[in-house]
């Protein structure tokens, strides 16, 4: 040993113990080191992730979240209106726009807006005869294993805001995110794995980024942690080159102590947050590349999915969402751009809707065959919807503009009635008929089924009591089973 190392070896243990009101028990908890692990179990007093009880029994484990971000077309997708296709091109009749809010001049062309029908085929699927578009004839396969929310609504029609509500519960940026409140709520399953994992594909990433799956004034233990596909799933988790498992464990096991006897003395959270975090990402060296080795998989799974191995598409992603909550991963966010069609509803949204029909369908397929499907929620949702009028743009084609006020989601998995459809539009598509269903209602319903009560899940910050649904928010019983 280097006159440095020992040097370096007295000033860590005089600091350990000179700061240290329960050496002992440090020592006996230094003994639990086994087994390429910092802690044999981590528990809840350093590991703010443990797995933690809900409100009342819960119908799910686990949550996938497949957002696409840009605001799909549910009348190029799963909204068929016979209607709207009998008045393409025409102006809107002044009997349907009765009550009907929305700008009558088109952005671009300053004139009134006419009724832009569907270009895309539509057929009923299965015994629920749910009607999706020639787009997505996979998912058209899985279609009794769907439920459809229709008429949903939302609050912001600009896309940052309108995906940070979606994700937070807030326009507001700087809000937790759902994953965020989950973990916070039962914390996961997983000792060598993140709780809340967020993966990414597409041309350009989701605009508002990190804030979309930030922890905020929540503990940052809580935030989501992003993944790559291929290479190291994290960058700069390998060890360094020239250092040995041993010094990297006896390292961590010192700064562990350290921050231990600081936690002691202080009762920090964001301490236990960074021992937590120090412990994973040793951990993760040997579960975050087994992760994403797709060689234990078989080859008929690969193709199922489309999957290609080291590349980050929205195939190889279900495919890891998979991967991870069977490894007991709580929350996995799939973000997926680009779905915004102003002025081209033909080329590039097929290309999208090819990207994403047969990973979506086979993660549903994959899950049900694994026995993962009745504690696992799978939602399929964008920040918004489209409009039934079409907006022209200087390329001469058509496309729709934004629509807050009826969009259409799919959920499927545990917990919720397949095969069925709650909620509605009118003929055109335009405004909700029945039952309103806002955001907030499926951020309720989504803690319900993890055994959380929306209500009850709350934070202290700045003298008020926040929570994912504000102030609103209906369970949607009507869907649960």
């Amino acid at each position: 040993m280097t006159a440095e190392e020992q040097l370096l070896q007295f000033e860590t243990r005089r600091h350990f113990f000179s700061r240290c009101g329960i050496g002992v028990g440090k020592i006996a908890l230094a003994s639990l080191l086994s087994g390429g692990r910092i802690l044999a179990e981590p528990t809840g007093a350093t590991n703010p992730m443990a797995a933690k009880k809900g409100h009342f029994p819960a119908k799910i484990k686990n949550v996938i979240y497949l957002f696409m971000c840009g605001g799909p077309s549910q009348f190029e997708l799963y909204d068929f209106k016979p209607e709207l296709q009998k008045y393409d091109g025409k102006e809107c009749p002044e009997a349907l726009l009765k009550g009907k809010r929305f700008a009558f001049m088109d952005t671009f062309t300053k004139e009134k807006p006419k009724l832009l029908g569907s270009k895309r085929q539509f057929k009923q699927h299965g015994k629920s005869g749910a009607y999706l578009s020639e787009l997505l004839p996979h998912l058209g396969g899985v279609a009794d294993d769907l439920t459809f929310v229709r008429g949903v609504a939302t609050e912001n029609f600009n896309h940052g805001p309108a995906k940070c509500f979606a994700n937070t519960g807030s326009v507001r940026f700087g809000r937790p995110s759902m994953g965020s409140w989950v973990t916070y709520g039962i914390g996961s399953e997983s000792t060598d794995l993140p709780g809340f994992v967020v993966l990414q594909s597409g041309p350009r990433g989701p605009r508002g980024g990190a804030a979309l799956w930030a922890s905020g004034f929540l503990p940052t233990a809580y935030q989501g942690v992003p993944f790559r596909s291929g290479g190291d799933p994290i960058l700069n988790l390998a060890r360094p080159a020239g250092v040995t498992q041993a010094h990297q464990q006896k390292a961590i096991e010192t700064i562990r102590d350290m921050n231990l006897s600081t936690l002691a003395e202080t009762g920090d959270g964001e301490i236990a947050t960074r021992i937590a975090q120090y412990e994973m990402a040793y951990r993760m060296q040997s579960s975050g590349p087994e992760l994403i080795d797709f060689s234990t998989e078989s080859k008929e799974t690969i193709a199922m999915y489309g999957a290609e191995p080291g590349k980050a598409t929205y195939a190889n992603n279900c495919l890891l969402a998979r991967r991870l909550v069977e490894r007991g991963v709580r929350f996995v966010q799939l973000y997926h751009a680009d779905w915004d069609h102003h002025a081209d509803l033909g080329t590039p949204l097929t290309d999208v809707a090819r990207e994403i029909d047969q990973p979506s369908a086979a993660l549903i397929r994959d899950l049900k065959k694994r026995g993962l499907l009745d504690e696992t929620l799978v939602i399929w949702s964008g920040e918004f919807g489209r409009t039934p009028m079409g907006e022209s743009r200087e390329n001469g084609k058509s496309g729709r503009n934004h629509h807050i006020d009826a969009y259409t989601l799919w959920m499927a998995g545990g917990g919720i009635k397949p095969g069925m459809a709650i909620g509605g539009t009118d003929e055109l598509g335009f405004s909700p008929a029945g039952d309103k269903v806002e955001v907030h209602d499926i951020h309720a319903t989504l803690l319900h089924l993890l055994g959380l009560q929306h209500e009850k899940l709350t934070f202290r910050f700045q003298g008020r009591d926040f929570r994912l649904t504000d102030v609103k928010g209906t369970v949607l019983k009507n869907m649960l089973a």
